[in-house]
């Protein structure tokens, strides 16, 4: 199924059309079912978080406001949350305040923060500076996860030329983010 038609669908179930949630739950069910299963690692446990994950998208199709093209993503991340808040309540309540107290907070402190933030303005910068289909192609395969078979059918090139496109993409994001390096704190 095309990213595209997944968007156009995703618009007519918020119109509440019961063929179009069907199309869709015929053609990416199974995607999404393996994503439950490889998070859950119990196929019972990913059958009823596929279930909960289509009651979902059939209450809020209608808050999707991507471009078409990420709708394949918008499905993944409600799939994602379902299975991690199934995960969640997987854990025993109640657990010892005192061994919780002891546990270290890896989570990144306000300064990395910072940092990750400044650095998201830096990638997104040298993102917009490359063409527009290469931007989108390198999105597509480095955060969505398109192989480059997929990529060179869906921009209609030849495998080498989609190969080509994402490592020439790859040097210019480099060189810009060279450039754009914040100074270094002493």
């Amino acid at each position: 199924m095309e990213r595209d038609e997944i968007g156009e669908l995703l618009a007519r179930v918020a119109l509440r059309d019961r063929a179009a949630f069907s199309r869709i739950y015929q053609k990416l069910s199974p995607k999404l079912f393996a994503i439950c299963l490889r998070m859950l690692k119990d196929r019972g446990d990913a059958e009823e978080a596929l279930q909960d994950v289509f009651v979902r998208i059939w209450d809020k199709a209608g808050s999707y406001t991507g471009d078409g093209l990420n709708a394949y993503g918008w499905l993944c991340a409600i799939t994602r949350y379902r299975c991690i808040d199934r995960l969640r309540a997987r854990r025993p309540q109640g657990e010892d305040l005192d061994a919780a107290e002891d546990l270290a907070d890896l989570g990144p402190d306000p300064e990395q923060t910072a940092m990750l933030r400044s650095e998201g303005a830096r990638i997104d910068t040298c993102m917009e500076a490359l063409d527009p289909d290469r931007a989108r192609a390198v999105r597509q395969a480095y955060v969505e996860g398109l192989s480059y078979q997929e990529l060179a059918e869906t921009y209609a090139v030849p495998l080498n030329t989609m190969r080509t496109w994402l490592r020439r993409s790859l040097l210019k994001l480099r060189e810009c983010m060279d450039e754009h390096a914040r100074p270094e704190q002493g």
